[in-house]
């Protein structure tokens, strides 16, 4: 459950009883309220939060960062060039700390799962405590592989979701473990690595292959003066994907 005084000041906890230590904020007991609706008052440490059942912003708030995420304006696309919905099986490399691979379970739901790569452990940890955190560990399988040199091996996959330096050492082994209609896609961040991902896509008979690019810009809205905000999210990162047939 979200723990939430403000905007700016939540927790993320499980709801169960007991005293729950909340690091470096002290211990909160939410056992008076297992089994109640979302939405109740809760005084703590002198102040007064409300009990909300956490949404899918919440729980990548609130991970714990060792590598740089996929932004959600990237990964909300990745989910629509990939096919991924309710009982998709996806394989995802690599697990970096997390965000994507809560993403991806949230969209796959109760009836899917997702196989989550990294060659290096203490990634595969934090990710896997973040995930834990939000309440997906029964949705994510970590695996410590890498699938640059050693493949993907889990078969029939619907999707598979690339966040890796080198994607294109990675998609023939992809293709073999997609089922037919399945599509890959792919995230990097430079344009050199964009032109050899879908070069091999093209090479390897991935079809309504396509690659983009998002931008994200707020609007300052105000009575009769409503503006887009000077700053903006521009770059982070190309995607490209294509389909199995």
């Amino acid at each position: 459950m979200l723990l939430r005084r403000s905007e700016r000041d939540s927790v993320l906890l499980r709801l169960r009883d007991g005293p729950q230590v909340v690091e470096g904020r002290g211990v909160v007991d939410l056992s008076a309220f297992v089994g109640q609706a979302a939405g109740a008052e809760v005084t703590w440490a002198g102040a007064r939060y409300r009990l909300l059942r956490p949404s899918l912003s919440d729980r990548v708030q609130h991970l714990r960062r060792k590598a740089q995420i996929v932004t959600p304006k990237d990964a909300q696309y990745l989910l629509y060039l990939a096919g991924i919905g309710p009982g998709s099986r996806v394989a995802e490399a690599g697990a970096g700390s997390g965000a994507l691979t809560l993403i991806l379970a949230h969209a796959v739901g109760d009836t899917g799962r997702v196989f989550s790569y990294d060659r290096r452990p203490e990634f595969l940890e934090v990710a896997r405590r973040n995930v834990t955190a939000a309440g997906f560990a029964d949705l994510v399988e970590f695996r410590e592989r890498d699938v640059a040199t050693s493949g993907i091996d889990e078969p029939e996959l619907n999707a598979v979701v690339l966040d890796l330096s080198e994607p294109w050492a990675v998609l023939e082994s992809a293709h073999s473990a997609l089922v037919l209609g399945g599509y890959v896609a792919t995230y990097t961040p430079t344009y050199n690595q964009l032109e050899r991902t879908v070069q091999r896509l093209r090479s390897l008979g991935f079809e309504e292959v396509r690659s983009l690019e998002l931008l994200e810009r707020e609007l300052h809205v105000g009575s009769g003066g409503t503006r887009p905000e000077f700053d903006m999210l521009g770059h982070t990162g190309f995607l490209a994907g294509g389909r199995k047939v």
